[in-house]
């Protein structure tokens, strides 16, 4: 049996589904930022958690039972529960460009944004802000750098994050589907765990990779991927163990895929839970009870999809091109961050 070659978009990024846009805002002196992606319309949205310490907003209102099930714009941020904020600046600048639900004619446009947040307080960065946290400022200069075009690596919400006990940030990947149907993923990695084989330079994400997009690395023929669950390059290998301080929350995976696939809330779902494997993939371990790991997905819906595909099987298909996606976006990320000295 053959199968055909899959390719990414021209930018090889979440925006290469059609009408999504990606803007960065970082705070150099604090070490942190937030990245939003704004939606073409309200699109249906989907969100599922996997990790035991999640940091999010508006989760409950993409739920498939809810009333409203779409949304606006996604945040990506640093800064913990202060990073939230980020959301309340990115909804503000919407709304007074009308942008939003209009519940009650002659009242304010209300936008949906969904947030999720990681944990780099403890990372290198002034973060002396007392009652003022930079974050609701930086989600509205993130909305004004919303562009096709975007950098990974430690930009937006990658500026603190970490992976492993080197430089996470931010990452991105796309692939086409053919007849304009595009999968894209976009990422911010602070993982507890290791994005590296047991030789600390090859990705685990590396069987997945297209034209050496990470960096071409591929492991000796003897590697074996059965090692210790907690390997030298994983935070896990401290956090954890009774006395070595730390706790939940301080690391996660937090991430949007986004379709141009025509699909409902209860389908977005579907794809983000199919996503997480490519955070399986890529990270090791993931999904830990000290990881806020969290995934949305959202259908920008311009594309009906094969015509030999039933909705079940659509959502099969674009889940599992978003789980390689997100797989090699992780590593794009980590490749793309500038070295960080391990301690």
């Amino acid at each position: 049996m053959s199968y055909r070659t899959l390719r990414p978009g021209p930018r090889n990024l979440i925006t290469d589904v059609p009408g999504i846009s990606v803007g960065h805002a970082t705070d150099e002196r604090a070490g942190t930022g937030v990245t939003t992606l704004l939606c073409p319309t309200a699109c249906a949205a989907g969100i599922d958690v996997r990790g035991g310490a999640p940091g999010v907003r508006e989760s409950d209102t993409l739920a498939p039972d809810s009333l409203v099930g779409s949304a606006h714009a996604f945040v990506l941020a640093g800064g913990s529960v202060f990073g939230l904020a980020a959301a309340d600046g990115v909804a503000a600048t919407l709304s007074a460009d009308g942008i939003g639900l209009r519940l009650v004619a002659g009242t304010h446009a209300i936008p949906i944004v969904p947030a999720a947040v990681l944990h780099d307080l403890a990372h290198p960065g002034d973060k002396a802000w007392g009652r003022e946290p930079p974050y609701r400022a930086l989600g509205v200069q993130s909305v004004a750098a919303a562009a096709e075009d975007f950098a990974l690596g430690m930009h937006g919400a990658g500026r603190g994050a970490r992976a492993g006990r080197g430089a996470g940030g931010i990452g991105s990947a796309s692939i086409d589907l053919g007849d304009g149907l595009i999968v894209g993923a976009l990422v911010a990695i602070n993982a507890i765990g290791s994005v590296y084989m047991p030789d600390g330079r090859t990705f685990w994400a590396w069987p997945f990779e297209i034209d050496g997009e990470f960096g071409g690395q591929r492991p000796d023929t003897t590697a074996a991927a059965i090692t210790d669950p907690a390997p030298p390059d994983s935070r896990l290998a401290t956090l954890g163990r009774r006395g070595a301080g730390g706790g939940a929350g301080t690391s996660t995976v937090i991430g949007i895929l986004a379709t141009s696939a025509r699909l409902t809330t209860a389908e977005c779902r579907r794809v983000a839970m199919m996503a997480h494997d490519g955070l399986g993939r890529a990270v090791r371990p993931a999904h830990t009870p000290f990881d806020g790991d969290t995934l949305f997905a959202v259908s920008t819906g311009t594309c009906a999809g094969p015509d030999h595909l039933t909705p079940a099987g659509l959502v099969a298909h674009v889940g599992s091109a978003a789980a390689d996606c997100l797989a090699r976006a992780i590593a794009r990320g980590v490749h793309a961050a500038a070295p960080v000295t391990r301690t």
